[in-house]
C-alpha cells in the first residue's frame, strides 16, 4: 500500500519511520516530508534564523509534500508555512520531535505515579536550543493491539488523517505536538487489529472532559494552582485512630441546587466552598465525604460507573475550581475524602470497555470480566498495566488534589469471584476457591503505596462481608486499609429501630450483638446513600410509631450511633430528619428547617457532633477494649442500654444509656464506678431537639449502692426514647 494510501485512510503504525526530517552528512542534505491535509503550499522555515529554508514539493493528487534542500547543518527546529487557498498560517512539524515523543514511555513502569506523569496529555517546553522553549503537548496513550491511533481535536478538525501517533514496543502510542495548550479538546481514533475504526476514545489519563455529546478530553495545566494548607498538611498527620472523625456523607449535585431563576443546573465546586464549608464547620463535622468526583456520562450513576478516573466531573466546574474547594475545606479544618470506584466501569464508547478493539482494561471472559449487578466491565486486576493503572490513581487524587481519604467501593464485589454469581457462572481460583487472589493483591498493593507516599491519608473499605483483617497491616496478613466500613452494625441497628418499641424486647441481641465484634477491625459506623434510596426510605421514615415517635427514635438512635465505639458517617439530610428518601435530581429538603422538628434533630446532630469531638472518652478509644465498657446490656425486658466510655488515660469517663421504649422510667438505677458527682451533658429528648421536655436533673451525686456490678449507683429519671450522656466529675 503507497505511503499517500496508508496516510489519508489512518492507517499509519509508524509515521517517523516516514514523515518528519532527516539530515544526511555525506551530500549535506536536509530531507523533510510531512502530510497536511488540504495544504497547496508549504514553505519549510527555520525557526533558530526566521528564514526559509524552501518550498516543498506536493505529490501529484495527494497531500504528501517533500522536499531536499542544501545546508551546511542542519536547523534546529523548523517549522512550516502552509497556504490552504484561504489562509496562510504555521505549524511547527511534530515529526521532528521522535525522542522527545518516546520519553513517556522510557519511566512509566518504574513507579505507578509515572502513570499521570507521563502518559495522557502532558503540557512540556521543548528546549532544542532556541533562544526560547517551544511550547507543546507530549500524548501518549496504552493500546497495544491497536493496528493506528490518531490524535483528533479541534486543532485539526477531528480529522484522523493528519496526526498519526508512533506504536513504541511497549503498546504506547506517542507523539508531541508543538502548539497545542490547555484547554484544547481532544481525543483517539483508534483502529483495531483489522484495521477497523472503533469509537473515538476519550484518554483513560485525561486530566479533564467535556460533557455529553462530546466527552472529549481537555488538555490541563496541573502546576498552575497554587495552595494554601500548609498548616492543615502538619494537622492531618495526628493519629486519625485517637481523633474525632465525624464524616458527612454527600453528593454533590443534590446537596443543594440553584435556584428557580438560575440558568445553572448544579452548583459549582466554587459555590459549594461558599455555602457547604459554612454549613459543615457550622455541624461540627470534621470531614466530609464526596461520592464519586471522577468523571461519569451518567447522572443517574451518582458517579459510581466512572469513564474519566483522572479527571474531576465537569458539571461542577474545572478541575483547578476543584482543588480550590479541596483548598477551602482545608483551610477551614475540614478533611475532603472522595469514593474511589476500582471494581467496576461501564461500556461507553468513549470509554475503556475493549479500548483497542480488546480487552485491554478487562478480564476477557464474562464470567470475571462482567458484572451482572452494574451491568458494567470488571477490571482485569492480573494484568500488571491493569493494576499500576489503578494504584496510579489512588496516588493521583492523594497528590494533585490533596485528597485526605478514599472510601474504595464495592470491595466485596472485588474480593469474591463468585459474587452475585450462580454456580457455573464463574472460575474458581487456582486453588478451587471463591477468592480473587488477584484483586487482594492489588488492594494490598494499593494501600502500601498510598500509606508510604501519603503517610497523612487514609483508605476506608466499604466491605459487607466478614473477609478477615481488612483493615489490618499487609504485613500483618491483612488487606492494609485503614479503616472499614461496619455493614453489620448498620444492618442490625437498622432492623432493630424500624421494629414497633413493644417487640424490640424479642429482637434485644440485635442491638447489642455489634460489640461481639467491635474491635475485630477499624470501623466506621456508617449511615449512607444506600440506606436511604431505591425504596428504603429516608431515616426517619425507618422510625415506627407516629410523628413524634419518629423523631423520637431518630433522635434516640443518633445518640445510640455517637456513643457506640468507631467513627461516624452520615449522608446528607439525615441530620434535619429529612422526610423523603434521597433523589439525586433534586435537593436536600432545605424548607423542612422552617420547623420546630427539623431544626431539633438537627440541632441534636450538631451537639452530638460537637461532644464527641470535646470528650476524648468518645473518641480516643474508638477502635480499641479499653475505652468501652457494658454497663448493662441485657436489660431487654425495658429495651435499656447502658455502657461506658473511657478515654486513653482513663481519667475521663462519659456513660451513655437510652430508652428504646416510649415508657419513661422514674428512679431508674444506672451503676457507675466512681464515688463522686455527675453531670448531664446531653439528653436528647430535650425541649430543644423537640423532645417532650420530661424532667431529667443536671447533677447527680453517686449512691454507695452496688448496681448493674458496679460499686456505685445513681438514680435518675429516664425520658422515653432518649438517650442520655452523663460525665463523670469527680
Amino acid at each position: 500500500m503507497q505511503l499517500e494510501t496508508i496516510l489519508s485512510q489512518a492507517k499509519c503504525t509508524f509515521p517517523f519511520s516516514h514523515l518528519g526530517a532527516d539530515f544526511q552528512n555525506s551530500n549535506s542534505t536536509f530531507f523533510i516530508t510531512t502530510w497536511q491535509p488540504h495544504a497547496e503550499k508549504i514553505v519549510a522555515i527555520d525557526l533558530g534564523t526566521g528564514q526559509a529554508i524552501g518550498e516543498l514539493i506536493q505529490t501529484p493528487d495527494s497531500y504528501l509534500f517533500t522536499g531536499a534542500f542544501k545546508l551546511a547543518e542542519p536547523p534546529k527546529a523548523y517549522a512550516f508555512l502552509v497556504s490552504n487557498g484561504e489562509a496562510d498560517y504555521q505549524v511547527i512539524d511534530p515529526y521532528q520531535f521522535k525522542e522527545q515523543a518516546f520519553h513517556a514511555v522510557h519511566y512509566v513502569d518504574h513507579l505507578p505515579e509515572n502513570i499521570y506523569n507521563q502518559l495522557g496529555a502532558q503540557l512540556i517546553d521543548l528546549d532544542v536550543g532556541l533562544p526560547t522553549t517551544i511550547q507543546a503537548t507530549r500524548f501518549a496513550v496504552f493500546a497495544p493491539n491497536a493496528s493506528a491511533v490518531s490524535l483528533i481535536g479541534d486543532f485539526n478538525y477531528w480529522n484522523g488523517s493528519c496526526l498519526p501517533m508512533q506504536k513504541t514496543d511497549f503498546g504506547y502510542w506517542v507523539l508531541v505536538v508543538p502548539g497545542i495548550t490547555a484547554g484544547a479538546k481532544y481525543k483517539y481514533q483508534i483502529k483495531d487489529a483489522l484495521g477497523n475504526e472503533l469509537p473515538h476514545k476519550a484518554d483513560p489519563v485525561g486530566f479533564m472532559a467535556e460533557q455529553y455529546p462530546s466527552h472529549a478530553s481537555v488538555v490541563f495545566d496541573h502546576k498552575k494552582y497554587k495552595w494554601k494548607d500548609e498548616k492543615w498538611k502538619t494537622r492531618a498527620h495526628k493519629d486519625k485512630y485517637q481523633q474525632a472523625m465525624s464524616i458527612y456523607e454527600l453528593h454533590l449535585g443534590s446537596w443543594k441546587r440553584p435556584g428557580s431563576d438560575s440558568e445553572k443546573q448544579f452548583l459549582t465546586y466554587r459555590d459549594l466552598s461558599t455555602d457547604l464549608i459554612p454549613y459543615i464547620k457550622d455541624m461540627g463535622y470534621t470531614h466530609i465525604e464526596l461520592l464519586p468526583v471522577s468523571e461519569f456520562p451518567f447522572d443517574g450513576s451518582w458517579g459510581y460507573q466512572p469513564v474519566g478516573l483522572f479527571s474531576p466531573t465537569s458539571r461542577f466546574g474545572g478541575p483547578d475550581d476543584f482543588k480550590y474547594f479541596v483548598d477551602q475545606c482545608h483551610q477551614n479544618g475540614i478533611g475532603v475524602i472522595i469514593d474511589w470506584v476500582p471494581a467496576h466501569f461501564p461500556e461507553d464508547g468513549h470509554g475503556l470497555a475493549r479500548f483497542d478493539g480488546t480487552h485491554v482494561y478487562e478480564y476477557e471472559d464474562p464470567r470475571k470480566g462482567w458484572h451482572p449487578d452494574w451491568n458494567s466491565c470488571i477490571y482485569d486486576f492480573g494484568k500488571e498495566t491493569v493494576r499500576q493503572f489503578l494504584v496510579a490513581n489512588a496516588l493521583f487524587w492523594m497528590d494533585k488534589y490533596h485528597i485526605d481519604g478514599l472510601r474504595v467501593d464495592a470491595v466485596a464485589s472485588m474480593l469474591y469471584l463468585d459474587y452475585s454469581r450462580e454456580d457455573g457462572e464463574w472460575i474458581p481460583n487456582i486453588d478451587g476457591g471463591n477468592h480473587n487472589y488477584e484483586a487482594i493483591s492489588l488492594l494490598q498493593w494499593m494501600n502500601k503505596a498510598v500509606y508510604e507516599k501519603f503517610p497523612e491519608g487514609m483508605t476506608i473499605a466499604e466491605e459487607s462481608t466478614s473477609f478477615p483483617k481488612v483493615s489490618r497491616p499487609v504485613f500483618e496478613g491483612g488487606l492494609g486499609f485503614g479503616f472499614k466500613w461496619n455493614m453489620g452494625w448498620m444492618n442490625d441497628s437498622l432492623h432493630y429501630i424500624s421494629k414497633d418499641p413493644a417487640y424490640r424486647r424479642y429482637h434485644h441481641n440485635e442491638i447489642t450483638f455489634s460489640m461481639v465484634y467491635a474491635f475485630d477491625e477499624s470501623f466506621i459506623l456508617p449511615i449512607s446513600h444506600d440506606e436511604v434510596v431505591h425504596g428504603k426510605g429516608s431515616l426517619l421514615r425507618k422510625m415506627p410509631g407516629d410523628e413524634w415517635q419518629q423523631a423520637a427514635n431518630l433522635r434516640a438512635y443518633a445518640g445510640f450511633m455517637y456513643a457506640h465505639p468507631g467513627k461516624k458517617l452520615n449522608f446528607m439530610g439525615n441530620e434535619i430528619g429529612q422526610a423523603e428518601e434521597w433523589n439525586h435530581d433534586s435537593s436536600v429538603n432545605w424548607h423542612l428547617l422552617e420547623f420546630d422538628k427539623h431544626k431539633g434533630i438537627q440541632s441534636l446532630y450538631r451537639d452530638l457532633n460537637k461532644l464527641y469531638a470535646e470528650y476524648p472518652a468518645l473518641h480516643e478509644l474508638d477502635h480499641s477494649h479499653k475505652g468501652f465498657e457494658w454497663i448493662e446490656h441485657g436489660n431487654a425486658g425495658q429495651s435499656v442500654l447502658s455502657v461506658l466510655r473511657k478515654s486513653n488515660d482513663a481519667k475521663q469517663k462519659i456513660y451513655f444509656i437510652v430508652n428504646f421504649t416510649p415508657v419513661p422510667y422514674e428512679k431508674f438505677r444506672l451503676g457507675v464506678q466512681d464515688k463522686g458527682e455527675y453531670q448531664l451533658l446531653l439528653n436528647s429528648d430535650d425541649n430543644k431537639y423537640w423532645g417532650s421536655g420530661y424532667k431529667v436533673k443536671e447533677k447527680y451525686i453517686s449512691d454507695l449502692e452496688a448496681w448493674n456490678g458496679q460499686p456505685y449507683s445513681i438514680s435518675l429519671s429516664l425520658p422515653p426514647l432518649a438517650s442520655l450522656y452523663i460525665l463523670f466529675k469527680g
